[in-house]
């Protein structure tokens, strides 16, 4: 019988997945999998925890938020472990879930995870952290980790929507120089993103003809301050429309990402909070991991 590591985070968010876990078990024994379980308690256990056993495995499964799926993948490199990974996604907003157009509803993620393909994905290096879709600064960064658990428990992606509301008051211009490749911009911006994926916090999107998750390319969004209450309502317009292209925005796509701040400033990791950083390289790690998917036809 083959093995399978199961780290559950129960808290994620409407807590739907502990309600299941019996008929999550069942789908994996029957597909021959000899299931050990853990549940999370703190952060960053669910890594070291990944890091430990991963090597034993035939497969690891995670299911809870874009930051229980963060944990594993970033314990599986830790390990060394060739194993592919599965994803039942069960947080408020599921971005990363979301790009990958894998099953939102928790058993018909399971039955993928056993029906499916292991499919080789790329992964981003921050300095000695990783992170599966997306790093970002700036406004409305701060809402996926600082909006508290009970309220997205109770409102879900609304939270998102509102907290990202209640922060447009104290947006700030950030003095960012940043290197991509080799090319230097250089200019005041309210965010930035370095991503590998379409949704970003529920609130920022990109079209899906932009975003290639297997091509060793990050994308890059970097949003200019507005000087003017015209310019920040087109770029609300532009972000409304998942426009990348207009005058308040740079999009660009890059391997190896060097970024310099006149400041130390938070970053969002999926999700996850990564404090004052003022200087970072950042890398694209091409076909870093595999994931357990359905191959959807062309």
């Amino acid at each position: 019988m083959k093995k399978m590591l199961f780290v559950m985070n129960p808290f994620s968010g409407l807590r739907k997945a502990p309600k299941v876990l019996t008929e999550i078990i069942t789908i994996f024994n029957r597909a021959g999998y000899m299931v050990n379980t853990y549940m999370t308690k703190a952060p960053f256990d669910g890594e070291e925890v990944v890091a430990e056993y991963a090597k034993d495995m035939d497969l690891v499964v995670c299911c809870g938020g874009d930051g229980t799926f963060n944990e594993t993948v970033s314990g599986i490199l830790k390990s060394g472990a060739d194993v592919p990974v599965g994803y039942i996604p069960a947080g408020s907003t599921n971005d990363f879930a979301n790009s990958l157009h894998l099953p939102l509803t928790i058993l018909n993620a399971a039955r993928e995870i056993v029906e499916g393909t292991a499919q080789p994905l790329d992964l981003g290096r921050f300095g000695d952290r990783y992170f599966s879709y997306v790093a970002s600064f700036g406004a409305f960064t701060k809402v996926s980790y600082a909006t508290p658990q009970s309220v997205k428990n109770t409102l879900g992606h609304a939270a998102y929507v509102f907290s990202g509301i209640a922060e447009l008051p104290q947006i700030k211009s950030i003095p960012v120089k940043i290197e991509i490749d080799g090319e230097v911009y250089e200019d005041e911006y309210i965010f930035g993103a370095i991503c590998n994926c379409t949704s970003m916090g529920g609130i920022i999107s990109l079209k899906p003809e932009l975003v290639d998750m297997q091509d060793g390319l990050f994308e890059i969004l970097l949003v200019r301050a507005p000087k003017n209450v015209a310019e920040l309502t087109e770029c609300i317009a532009a972000i409304n429309r998942k426009d990348c292209q207009c005058r308040m925005m740079t999009f660009l796509s890059g391997k190896k990402i060097k970024v310099e701040m006149g400041e130390a400033v938070d970053w969002s990791l999926d999700g996850e909070k990564a404090d004052g950083i003022q200087s970072v390289e950042i890398e694209n790690i091409h076909h870093a991991y595999r994931l357990v998917k359905r191959v959807e036809e062309a």
